[in-house]
């Protein structure tokens, strides 16, 4: 396998030559929202030019419409490894969640529990938590708040009979940490629960295979792996055809289709298309022998895992340098494994706000808050000071890159960054 080319990755991103101040910007925001290939954006004006029409009708433009629909499912089918019938757009992740536990709510007793975590995202809490209202018991796993991992032992003792679907995310999007979703679902069914994949910030960092997951519903974001702003839904082809969607009659009533309510986001499936082909094409370029998309794209995610781990080292080992800083997460080195390279900090004597601020300041774009991810933020009791700094990065971040952010750090915490900025000179951060 050839490692990634970052001249070549970069140069597909026209975001990232953009000026601060005078200095070239460095996104380390991706997990509140990725740039995008300029392939992304040519797609989407080619179809506003060429395509733009509903679909379904009996001429040109509606027909190449009807053709990117399919075209858009067949590539998600392969991104997620599940059938076509299987795939589901919406405006986003948080439509989409409600949309299936209205539906699943329908299906439901007074008495029956849902679990959720207090690790995830509110996107998928504050959906299931809205049956409550039907008498429905919503149970939250606690987390380890020394590395923000998940309470395994109460997971299994919330697990029972009464259990009717567990909601967790694949990755936390504040402090990165990675859940075992596989082990998990196998705990849940073994009750005769279904398992509802929230897998927007692991999207961009690893593989996704619903088969060897066996979750029973999953979702993600586009925008969140370099793709425009677009929901996506799979959900095993017997969950979707039984459940039953509100929906604005006559409807369709086909799988997938009756899921999808309103008139769709027709030039972002032409743009999650392009992002698709990109990261198919880098797929090939990382190991020539992967001749299909499924392959190139599982290959591409592997090569990906291995250089962000490598940033993430070289990250984490300058943080732990800055003296007043707490990583809040997983911070060992030997189990970069069971995270993103996503950090959540905190710097004495500065607010979260200030320090993204300063770091804005200098064409370094982070953010700073609870990201919506209320459970693990109040369990760190940070909610009444501002939550997190929060660091995130992507392939398309250099070490360089890294050693600047940490320099800034140092700069800003110290009274003159002399130090860091000395050693920087003498031995690069690897």
């Amino acid at each position: 396998m050839i490692a990634l080319d970052l001249n070549w990755i970069r140069s597909q991103f026209p975001a990232l030559t953009q000026e601060i101040n005078g200095q070239p910007a460095i996104f380390c925001d991706g997990p509140g929202g990725t740039q995008v290939p300029k392939a992304v954006v040519d797609a989407i004006s080619d179809y506003l030019l060429t395509s733009n029409a509903n679909a379904h009708g009996a001429f040109a433009t509606s027909q190449r419409t009807d053709a990117l629909i399919a075209a858009a499912r067949d590539a998600v089918a392969d991104f997620l490894n599940c059938g076509s019938d299987e795939v589901v757009f919406g405006a986003n992740m948080t439509t989409l969640t409600y949309t299936i536990s209205r539906a699943i709510g329908r299906t439901l007793q007074p008495g029956d529990e849902i679990i959720v975590t207090a690790l995830d995202h509110y996107a998928n809490v504050s959906a299931w938590q809205a049956l409550a209202e039907q008498g429905i018991v919503i149970r939250t796993v606690d987390i380890h708040p020394e590395d923000c991992t998940l309470n395994w032992e109460e997971l299994t003792r919330s697990l029972n009979e009464r259990t009717k679907l567990v909601a967790i995310g694949y990755a936390s999007n504040a402090v990165g940490t990675i859940n075992d979703v596989a082990k998990i679902a196998q705990l849940a069914h073994q009750v005769g629960a279904r398992v509802f994949v929230d897998a927007v910030h692991y999207a961009p960092h690893g593989a996704i295979d619903v088969q060897a997951l066996d979750c029973d519903f999953l979702v993600c974001s586009a925008y969140k792996f370099f793709g425009p702003h677009l929901g996506i839904l799979y959900g095993k082809r017997e969950h979707l055809a039984r459940l039953q969607p509100y929906k604005v009659l006559p409807a369709p009533d086909e799988v997938p289709s009756r899921w999808e309510t309103g008139t769709q986001n027709y030039e972002g499936m032409a743009g999650l298309l392009a992002t698709l082909g990109y990261l198919t094409e880098l797929g090939h370029r990382v190991d020539p022998s992967m001749q299909n998309r499924r392959a190139a794209l599982t290959a591409v995610t592997s090569a990906i895992h291995t250089y962000e781990a490598e940033l993430s080292q070289a990250l984490l080992r300058g943080l732990l340098e800055i003296p007043g800083l707490t990583i809040y997460g997983i911070t060992e080195l030997n189990r970069l494994a069971e995270r993103t390279p996503t950090f959540g900090l905190r710097i004495k004597g500065y607010t979260p706000a200030e320090l993204a601020t300063q770091l804005g300041d200098r064409a370094i774009f982070t953010w700073h808050g609870h990201f919506y991810a209320l459970g693990v933020i109040e369990r760190l009791g940070l909610a009444a000071s501002g939550g997190l700094l929060r660091i995130g990065l992507v392939h398309y971040n250099t070490m360089d890159e890294v050693n600047r952010l940490l320099q800034a750090l140092h700069e800003m915490t110290e009274p003159v960054g002399v130090g860091f900025a000395n050693r920087l000179s003498s031995q690069h951060i690897s």
